[in-house]
């Protein structure tokens, strides 16, 4: 099975270029397919836990957990210093209603050139976090997420000729995109879809398909389903789009340390961001509501040190283990396996080990992580 890296990229103590490398190095020493990084303004961590008292010596080496760098700027150092790897690059994910649909464009098809073939444009509907506070329009954001996707594709294939396309969010009047694709291919768009109409959407204008907050394989595999039907309908291939998904992998030398790691304030955080009705399958309320969406609606640079150790107080053990892979090596190599009988073809992947507050237990994981990863390629 391929697998690729999402990194968050956040500004250190340290040179900023130094750990987005380091980890590219990493990825492609592994023989890792793809390091992605994320698009966000801010942290989807709460600024109010990133101390010592929870991160241990990552907050050490980060003052601020929300000073997030950009993330094409960063791909496009990367792809200078990429010249002879074969690893290819991406966004994971970038926000089709922040960004202008016609900036992704020319970023993804500046990154494919740069990296000669190596982009991913990753993209999806976004969150409230990175859009409301900053006085960005956050009603309807699927309805502009399916738009920027087909004015994205529209650009890209204009042959460059002048393009006239009426949209109620991004409408084209004589737009001209004159940018080449390399060796006659356009970047692959990978598309963070979960309802309905984003499911459809990946069908019709993706390449990949990659949920975030998809916690059951069956739940997946129905989902897969939906993308393949859509793609049908729009005279596609369904089996050409590649079943995807981002999930944290969380493990260590034994069951003790792994149950320690999720047990922790800064990994059962993550558990926020599935949706109520996920939470429900379990027996409890969403400490954000009964009807809470998921991750596209928390907004955590607002929550306090208390808000966060009450609403992670309420996790239930048995979603946190939906939530990731989490276990000895073995045990996350079995999950995976049965992703991989419910459709996943391409796995992203979230070291969730590296935010154990304790330095001796993280480094302890690193071994039962390579073994993962080793494994993953016979899989």
């Amino acid at each position: 099975m391929p697998f690729g890296f999402v990194d968050a990229i956040v500004n250190t103590r340290l040179p900023p270029i130094l750990a987005p490398r380091a980890s590219s190095l990493f990825a492609a020493s592994v023989l890792a397919d793809s390091y992605w990084v994320g698009d966000h303004l801010n942290a989807l961590v709460p600024r109010s836990i990133a101390t010592p008292k929870y991160l241990g010596l990552t907050a050490r080496f980060v003052p601020k957990i929300d000073a997030n760098l950009e993330p094409w700027t960063m791909l496009g150092n990367l792809a200078a210093r990429n010249k002879i790897s074969r690893l290819r690059l991406g966004v994971c994910v970038t926000d089709a209603g922040r960004r202008n649909p016609a900036v992704t464009a020319q970023a993804a098809a500046t990154l494919h050139l740069l990296s000669r073939g190596k982009a991913m444009l990753g993209v999806g509907v976004g969150e409230r976090e990175g859009n409301e506070p900053y006085g960005v329009d956050w009603a309807r954001p699927v309805a502009r997420f399916e738009e920027a996707l087909a004015t994205i594709r529209a650009l890209w294939n204009s042959n460059g000729e002048l393009v006239k396309r009426d949209s109620p969010y991004f409408p084209l009047h004589d737009a001209l995109f004159a940018l080449p694709p390399y060796k006659g291919k356009w970047p692959e768009i990978w598309v963070a879809a979960h309802g309905p109409r984003t499911l459809r959407a990946t069908g019709r204008y993706a390449d990949a398909w990659i949920p975030i907050t998809t916690v059951r394989p069956c739940d997946y595999g129905r989902s897969l389903e939906v993308v393949r039907a859509a793609a049908s309908d729009a005279g596609r291939d369904p089996m050409s789009i590649t079943p995807s998904a981002v999930r944290g992998v969380v493990t260590g030398w034994n069951q003790d340390h792994v149950e320690e790691a999720l047990n922790s304030v800064v990994v059962k955080t993550t558990a926020l961001g599935v949706s109520a009705a996920d939470w429900a399958r379990h027996g409890v309320e969403h400490p954000l509501g009964a009807d809470f969406a998921g991750v596209q609606d928390v907004i955590p640079q607002t929550m306090s040190e208390e808000q966060v150790l009450s609403y992670t107080s309420k996790v239930p053990p048995a979603l946190m283990k939906e939530v990731v892979f989490s276990g000895t090596a073995d045990e996350v190599l079995d999950q995976i396996v049965e992703w991989r009988d419910h459709g996943l073809r391409y796995l992203l992947i979230i070291n969730g080990s590296f935010v154990n507050p304790k330095l001796s237990k993280t480094v302890a994981a690193t071994l039962p992580h390579l073994k993962v990863l080793g494994e993953l390629r016979r899989l």
